[in-house]
């Protein structure tokens, strides 16, 4: 059980990656600090950031990339 979720602002589709040919903005197992980027929520071709709200080790996205969020859905979970 992760001791912190970070959850999505707005519904839309979630991606790791800042474009689909760079590499994605964490990966599971790195640290992770109160307002690095996690990733971006799409909506009506608009991305907006997703940034961690606490410090800690990135334990899981429990989305896949690409996969539709509704707001307040958990999208990374921290320990």
């Amino acid at each position: 059980m992760a001791n912190h979720e970070v959850k999505s602002p707005i519904p839309g589709t979630f991606y790791r990656k800042p474009a689909p040919d760079q590499p994605p903005y964490k990966e599971v197992g790195d640290q992770v600090v109160k307002g690095d980027t996690l990733g971006l929520v799409e909506v009506m071709k608009t991305f907006h950031e997703v940034r961690a709200d606490a410090d800690g080790t990135l334990a899981a996205f429990p989305i896949e990339d690409a996969e539709p969020v509704m707001a307040g859905q958990t999208i990374a979970e921290l320990d």
